[in-house]
């Protein structure tokens, strides 16, 4: 089948974060804050949700299911699902783990939130690599500890961990967990095995538990391939691997992730704890399972789709933009673009996009903690036309800016 990666889909009156929470999350306001632009004239290239159609072979097997017409409490309770994850793994990272380490959450986000919790007291430490996504330091500090970071170095937009520096701060005696994001949010870095093995020597040299956040794992450049931290630590116990379909296959909403979870104590108290109790959606569980079982064919063509996005991008900043830094990442549909000297005197860059251009994305400390000023980072997962379009908007508001 050839899949329809141009089509655009009206999200409006949908509930949408997208079309409907722009406000309350980059602008932290209300819905009176008003712009130059009616809500359906911005051009959206900010939150991590794709603008394509979930695979219909996703949407059929939900309407399977939704077919059987009771959807009671529900749980996983037979092998079909690990079967399925399983044999992904196998074949997309050459990784395998045993069925007893999977448990489930209702999304990372909620299991990365339950970890920090358990895993690190108020007067301990956690560690992190800047710039970052928001929530690990949300989840820090949600649970109150102390958030420690290790800026990347930026070597001509291309990002490199500052390993002496990482090294310095987990042997800090308050040091308790690493928060590792892989491939890296928001530059996109697909970290390869040297890298890994470095920051695996790092925290085991220091006993550290390590929650690795590999959501975006299937989003790659097409040639390249997702090592997982567990296939380069294949028996450290104090390690947690996040894993769901959700940003692969556009199912964000339906709340749904796969936690591997070695220590066997923790794994009992995880589920012990779980505020959902252990249930899951049933809708979601099937839309998953299909995810793994049949979407392997959208998946290629999403992939040599986005790469041609990431082609357009790069050519149209080098001709129209030339003083940005931006190089095509190894891994996710974001862009994260350095313009820090083409607006002096802007700090709010969402603010300014979102004002001079009906541009909404993301960018700065503000929503990517730290290091962090100066960028801004596109969603390149929609339509190539919808792209063209925002990229147009962004570089005539610098060039008006600037005149």
């Amino acid at each position: 089948m050839k899949y329809n990666f141009d089509e655009i889909i009206n999200r409006n009156n949908t509930n949408a974060l997208s079309t409907d929470g722009f406000r309350s999350y980059i602008f932290h306001a209300g819905p009176d804050k008003v712009f130059p632009y009616r809500d359906e004239e911005f051009i959206r290239m900010w939150v991590a949700d794709m603008e394509f159609a979930t695979p219909p072979e996703i949407c059929d097997a939900i309407k399977e299911r939704a077919d059987q017409r009771i959807f009671g409490y529900s749980k996983v309770f037979d092998t079909a699902y690990y079967s399925a994850f399983s044999a992904w793994c196998e074949n997309y990272y050459d990784w395998h783990f045993p069925q007893e380490e999977l448990v489930f959450s209702a999304g990372v986000i909620p299991a990365l939130y339950g970890l920090v919790e358990e895993l690190v007291d108020k007067d301990e430490k956690m560690l992190i690599t800047t710039p970052s996504y928001g929530f690990f330091k949300h989840a820090a500090t949600y649970n109150q500890v102390d958030l420690v970071y290790s800026p990347l170095k930026n070597e001509d937009g291309y990002f490199c961990i500052d390993f002496d520096d990482f090294a310095k701060k987990a042997a800090d005696a308050k040091m308790k967990l690493v928060v590792w994001c892989s491939p890296h949010n928001p530059t996109g870095r697909l970290w390869n095995e040297e890298e890994l093995k470095r920051i695996a020597e790092i925290i085991e040299k220091n006993n550290l538990w390590v929650i690795s956040d590999e959501i975006h794992c299937d989003l790659l450049r097409t040639g390249n391939r997702h090592i997982p931290l567990g296939k380069v630590m294949p028996n450290y116990e104090k390690l947690i691997t996040c894993m769901s379909a959700s940003k692969t296959f556009n199912l964000a909403g339906l709340m749904f992730a796969n936690i591997i979870i070695r220590d066997e104590e923790l794994r009992k108290t995880f589920e012990a704890r779980d505020k959902n109790a252990g249930f899951v959606n049933p809708l979601s569980l099937a839309a998953h399972q299909a995810a793994y079982e049949k979407g392997g064919a959208w998946l290629e063509q999403l992939k040599e789709y986005l790469d041609d996005n990431f082609r357009f991008v790069k050519e149209y900043l080098d001709k129209y933009l030339s003083e940005a830094v931006f190089m095509i990442p190894e891994a996710t549909y974001l862009a994260w673009i350095d313009i820090r000297h083409l607006l002096p005197g802007i700090d709010d860059v969402a603010l300014f996009f979102a004002e001079r251009a009906g541009v909404l994305l993301e960018g700065g400390d503000d929503l990517f903690v730290d290091n962090a000023q100066g960028y801004i980072r596109l969603n390149l997962a929609m339509p190539n036309s919808i792209v063209e379009e925002g990229l147009k908007r962004i570089c005539r508001a610098i060039d008006s800016y600037n005149q």
